[in-house]
């Protein structure tokens, strides 16, 4: 795009880098300087009028205009006025001059009137970081229906999107825009949305391109891969033997079988190396003795910051934790992250960075068990390949509940009853120590009441340097643990059968699908308890109805905004003003369709 040095200073006060972007920024109002033959009463509108009379008091200028398109005599009250303003009224002048008219009793007044030639045109107003007659010129003299096909852009997109900045005769209602017109604004915002993220991509040759066959491997296994496993691997496979080195994020509900994916991928990459990190030493020792359960031809190893600093080039599958960031590790063909979103962008560059081979990358995989909404994945789509995974080996048998104080005599009673069968209770509690703020106690209030009543209760948070001892000891002896959201993701708790959440409505949607889906691992009967102060919880009592991790993101959306792509999947604020990734799942499908080639 060939842009002069003017418009290139301008696109970059506003921020904005392409035509349509620009296009994206419409008006915030209109002026309707057409005349009318009658008073619109209440709005802005020119008059074609004469001065008759003129008076300057201290503080305002009263004027009487005889309005020649209306046949009416009209006074005109300027308060405060301007020295500049003291001249522009003369008597016998024939002007046109615009305000708001107002009649009471036969009697009309404009007030502030102020002369204008632009006449005859109903005016775009604009608020940006450009002055509004600057930027009304810019896109007046530049925005055309051309500039924004060359983008991309569908037609009927652009001539819709058009009709904002360039109104015809009647005044446009942007409080109540029509359907149609709403429609083209979501597609162009998703459109300049996606094709910033696909300029973000690079493309490499990879360091191997292999053929390969995972079908030996899976009938190896003692149970069966589900449908969505299977076509996650042949994603990878498929991505295995392109020329070019693939970026891919699967996404997997709780307990879906990621691991299952993680495994065939190094299988199939064999004899080539791969590397595996994991964002704890817990969840890179489950992986490790996952990898040595179903890869059994492959040479494996686990490094973590207690591992000998010894050559890693003989082996085959290299699992560790952020201490691989540390060592001299060898060419890989497949550099793989688990719960990615653990780790910054920044770790997660490096990791790639240190395997990577001149011009040549290594494939890349990210895993991540925050499911997202279908839409968010399509829209991931322009910059790094999706496979979801939303089914699970086996239904889970979860009952949901939310409870108030008034059932805590019962939850006791569950507590007691759980434990006595040797299974365990999680206990996740808002906050470590007490709050003014908060209406819920914290753990340090409330670990005496459980440590008292029951034995083999254990405590950690995410400040606890030994959360990761804990947890194990926990696993292997515990009845009760008292902690807060760090256990959201990782340890595997066979035992654990029951979840309590404490100020449950503080929580996302997903985090709390995250802590439910700690439970019943291993197909016995579960149970979480949302306890919550509040009397109406809508959300928690959708959440409840809600088994489906895709479904929760989607419901997470309806209750807060998406989170923005473009700075990582935070769930915080929303980038997009039209578009709803709740709803607007057919927009989002038909933009992917015209950017990302299927």
């Amino acid at each position: 795009m060939n842009l002069t040095k003017d418009i290139e200073t301008k696109f970059k006060k506003l921020g904005v880098n392409s035509w349509c972007e620009l296009a994206l920024n419409i008006p915030h109002s209109y002026e309707d300087l057409t005349l009318h033959s009658t008073i619109q009463m209440g709005k802005p509108q020119l008059i074609d009028a004469t001065v008759e009379s003129v008076f300057r008091a201290p503080n305002t200028i009263q004027i009487t205009f005889y309005a020649h398109n209306l046949g009416h005599t009209i006074s005109g009250v300027l308060f405060r006025p301007k020295p500049y303003m003291m001249h522009q009224f003369k008597v016998g002048d024939r002007d046109y001059f615009y305000g708001v008219i107002d009649c009471k009793t036969g009697n009309c007044s404009m007030t502030m009137p102020r002369k204008t030639t632009t006449v005859g045109a109903i005016t775009p107003k604009y608020k940006s970081a450009l002055r509004g007659d600057v930027m009304l010129r810019l896109i007046q003299n530049n925005l055309t229906l051309e500039k924004l096909v060359s983008e991309g852009l569908k037609e009927e997109v652009a001539q819709e999107v058009l009709k904002l900045h360039f109104p015809k005769e009647d005044l446009i209602n942007l409080k109540e825009l029509d359907a149609k017109t709403i429609d083209a604004l979501k597609y162009l915002e998703l459109f300049t949305y996606m094709k910033q993220l696909s300029a973000k991509r690079r493309y490499f040759e990879p360091i191997v391109r292999v053929d390969a066959s995972y079908k030996t491997w899976a009938s190896s296994l003692p149970f069966k891969l589900t449908n969505e496993q299977t076509d996650a691997i042949e994603d990878i496979k498929n991505d295995f033997n392109k020329d070019v080195a693939s970026k891919r994020m699967i996404v997997g509900d709780v307990g879906s079988g990621k691991t299952m994916v993680i495994l065939a991928s190094a299988s199939m990459m064999l004899p080539h190396r791969s590397i595996l990190m994991a964002p704890t030493t817990i969840l890179a020792n489950q992986l490790f003795e996952e990898a040595q359960k179903f890869l059994p031809d492959a040479k494996i190893v686990l490094v973590t910051n207690k591992s000998k600093k010894s050559s890693l080039e003989e082996f085959d599958f290299i699992i560790g934790t952020h201490a691989l960031l540390y060592r001299d590790l060898p060419d890989a063909g497949l550099v793989m992250v688990d719960e990615q979103h653990r780790f910054g962008t920044a770790q997660r560059n490096m990791l790639e960075k240190l395997v990577s081979s001149g011009t040549k990358k290594p494939h890349f995989l990210q895993f991540s068990a925050t499911p997202i909404p279908r839409t968010q994945a399509m829209i991931e789509t322009a910059h790094i390949d999706v496979s979801l995974i939303t089914s699970t080996p086996f239904t889970k048998d979860i009952e949901s509940r939310v409870i108030h104080k008034s059932d805590f005599k019962d939850l006791l009673e569950k507590i007691e009853s759980e434990i006595s069968k040797n299974n365990q209770v999680l206990l996740v509690y808002p906050l470590v120590e007490q709050s003014e703020v908060l209406d819920y106690q914290s753990i340090e209030e409330a670990r005496g009441y459980w440590e008292n009543k029951f034995d083999n209760v254990y405590v950690t948070h995410g400040k606890d340097k030994q959360k990761e001892e804990v947890l194990v000891e926990f696993r292997e002896k515990g009845n009760l643990l008292i902690a807060t959201t760090v256990v959201e993701v990782g340890i595997s708790l066979p035992r654990l059968t029951t979840v309590v959440i404490v100020g449950a409505e503080r929580l996302g949607l997903s985090t709390l699908h995250q802590l439910r889906g700690r439970v019943s691992r291993t197909g016995l009967k579960g149970y979480c308890y949302l306890y919550t102060n509040q009397d109406t919880t809508e959300r928690l009592d959708r959440f409840v109805d809600t088994t489906s991790g895709f479904d929760i993101a989607n419901l997470d959306l309806k209750f807060r905004k998406s989170g923005d792509l473009l700075k990582g999947l935070s769930q915080s604020g929303s980038q997009f003003k039209w578009v709803d990734l709740a709803e607007d799942v057919e927009i989002v499908k038909s933009v992917k369709s015209s950017l990302v080639p299927t």
